[in-house]
């Protein structure tokens, strides 16, 4: 039965060419963290497979279901989705990237980062704080629904927040992303993002 086997989340990041490997462990690492610390449980955690980039994800996405394993997409939105399209991330998807929803694939097997990765660090400014620790300035990080900021503006408030850190430098996406997703408090991921508690129920449901 395609529900007993261990879900696979093709996610966007890890990059490509030199170097990717270590990084795309890194976002394996981070992920596998953020869950532990979720009701998903010790034993048929999801397997994380790092895409490198977005077209690589739902390239490698559209195989898995064609072959009908039990997979989920996992992408940056990019940039703001409606209220109608809550739920309904294909419909955003086609909107903002003209991606074609595959044949096998429902609602339910695709899952958005609001505005990106970025956005999810903004929930959890504890342990962005605690991550970055002397220098970092946490009233540079803007507030309010975590969702509503622009991807662009989710990094600049990091990277300035961060710039007179000694020990880990001014935030960047290669150094520090990954790391910091293992931070996190994943109900208060949760809770500052609807699509987050989305993608975290819907693991949980192919567990059971």
């Amino acid at each position: 039965m395609k529900k007993k086997e261990v879900v696979k989340v093709y996610a966007e990041g890890g990059g490509s060419g030199a170097g990717s490997s270590d990084l795309q462990s890194e976002l394996r690492q981070g992920f596998a963290d953020f869950f532990a610390k979720t009701d998903l449980g010790k034993m048929r955690r999801p397997r994380v497979v790092a895409c490198g980039g977005r077209e690589q994800a739902l390239d490698m996405f559209r195989t898995a279901v064609k072959n009908g394993e039990n997979a989920l997409l996992l992408v940056d939105s990019e940039t703001k989705v409606t209220a109608d399209d809550f739920g309904k991330p294909w419909r955003h998807l086609k909107t903002q990237a003209g991606w074609e929803q595959p044949d096998e694939a429902t609602d339910d097997d695709a899952h958005l980062m609001v505005q990106c990765m970025e956005n999810w660090f903004l929930a959890d400014q504890d342990a962005v704080e605690k991550f970055f620790g002397q220098g970092f300035r946490r009233a540079d990080l803007p507030h309010g629904k975590i969702e509503e900021i622009a991807k662009k503006d989710a990094l600049t408030a990091l990277q300035t927040a961060s710039k007179d850190c000694k020990s880990k430098g001014t935030y960047g996406k290669g150094p520090h992303s990954f790391k910091l997703l293992g931070q996190l408090d994943p109900v208060k991921v949760k809770e500052g993002s609807d699509w987050a508690d989305r993608f975290i129920k819907e693991l949980e449901k192919r567990k059971k």
